[in-house]
């Protein structure tokens, strides 16, 4: 059975085939729970609701015996991180600049779900990323990587790009062995994260992370985090990207993970400009579009604020009068960053008294808007 599954899955185009069995992984729960002990969940509260069944595959599904771990290779073709000093550019995560991944794994693993439904008379449940599942944990168990020091996994065959899925099912499979942790004394993913997200190794403190910032954040980015968020408008993948394991992997074979063209070195002013119509239409089928119009427009106004090109401000003026208070109060910030500090004082006098939002208003007298 193992064989004949593993078989199907790489027919799908699966790149990595694993199985373990469906318990609890060895630690996963306590490391859970002082995760969320210590309030590093920030906004996710999802988190905190589903962690009973997070923690545990049977309170997930009383009847699964074993999980079928599933691996897809999304590698870029090249190393993310010099789009980094294109400060007029949008730097967008490398797992989200092709097609929605989720959509993507679910058509694979309902087609490899309904081959061992229909070979083998199982029962199956499959998850992607969305559902109360411990991926990682259960992928180290099942022998597929391990969690680094960044807490993503890492495979001794693709380095830091695999999305993970899941098959829970009835079948008795015998698993495979669990992998070691082959991290060593390496902490390049720790220091060259740029707000300090890892309290210690192994550690994530979500509030911290840039990627849940830009992504999972709702509200107003914090102040102090803003400068260190350069030009990345959705996601981080610094700590992923400098892993020495990553000398092992390779481009994603999928087309459908291959960078879209319009979501590849995309201009700042492009984006900030897009109204809510233009937003679905260039990220139609994309994780982007998760998002929302606003919440990426805010991201952006970041990101020109951190620009240094003064041109950019004309951009960032256009949207101080933005429905949203999350692009105005961001368009604000990037205007005191990039006027001089007479132009923006008078530029504040003229318009703040019209701000009826508190946020907004607070961005218009800050300390750091009056000394930029």
């Amino acid at each position: 059975m193992r064989e004949a599954i593993r078989a199907q899955a790489l027919a799908e185009g699966f790149d990595v085939v694993r199985f373990a069995a469906a318990k609890s992984p060895a630690g996963a729960a306590v490391r859970l729970g002082e995760f969320l002990a210590r309030g590093h969940e920030g906004d996710m509260a999802w988190m905190r609701t589903t962690a009973e069944r997070r923690a545990d595959p049977h309170v997930l599904w009383p009847d699964a015996k074993s999980i079928i771990v599933l691996g897809l290779n999304y590698g870029p073709a090249a190393d993310p991180l010099p789009s980094l000093e294109e400060r007029g550019r949008a730097t967008i995560s490398v797992y989200a600049q092709g097609d929605d991944y989720h959509e993507l794994m679910k058509k694979k693993l309902r087609r490899l779900a309904s081959f061992i439904a229909t070979r083998f008379g199982a029962e199956v449940k499959l998850f992607v990323d969305t559902a109360p599942v411990m991926e990682k944990p259960i992928a180290q168990m099942a022998g597929m990587g391990w969690q680094g020091k960044h807490t993503n996994l890492v495979s001794r065959a693709f380095g830091s790009w695999l999305f993970l899925g899941s098959i829970f099912t009835t079948l008795a499979l015998e698993a495979d062995a669990p992998e070691e942790d082959h991290c060593g004394t390496c902490r390049r993913c720790l220091d060259i994260c740029p707000t300090a997200a890892f309290p210690a190794p192994y550690q994530l403190d979500a509030r911290r992370c840039i990627s849940y910032l830009t992504i999972e954040h709702k509200g107003h980015i914090p102040r102090g985090f803003r400068a260190a968020i350069g030009n990345r408008v959705y996601g981080c993948d610094d700590c992923l990207a400098v892993c020495p394991w990553n000398r092992f992997a390779r481009a994603a074979h999928d087309i459908g993970l291959h960078p879209r063209a319009e979501l590849a070195r995309t201009r700042l002013e492009d984006l900030a400009l897009l109204d809510d119509r233009g937003f679905r239409d260039v990220f139609r089928g994309s994780p982007v579009k998760r998002l929302g119009r606003d919440r990426l427009v805010r991201n952006v106004l970041i990101a020109i604020g951190n620009a240094g090109d003064e041109s950019l401000a004309r951009i960032a003026r256009r949207l101080i009068d933005d429905a949203s208070p999350l692009v105005r109060a961001m368009a604000v910030w990037a205007l005191s960053r990039l006027l001089p500090e007479s132009g923006f004082a008078q530029l504040r006098d003229a318009r703040a008294a019209a701000e009826s939002d508190p946020a907004v208003n607070a961005e218009w007298f800050s300390a750091d808007a009056a000394m930029s």
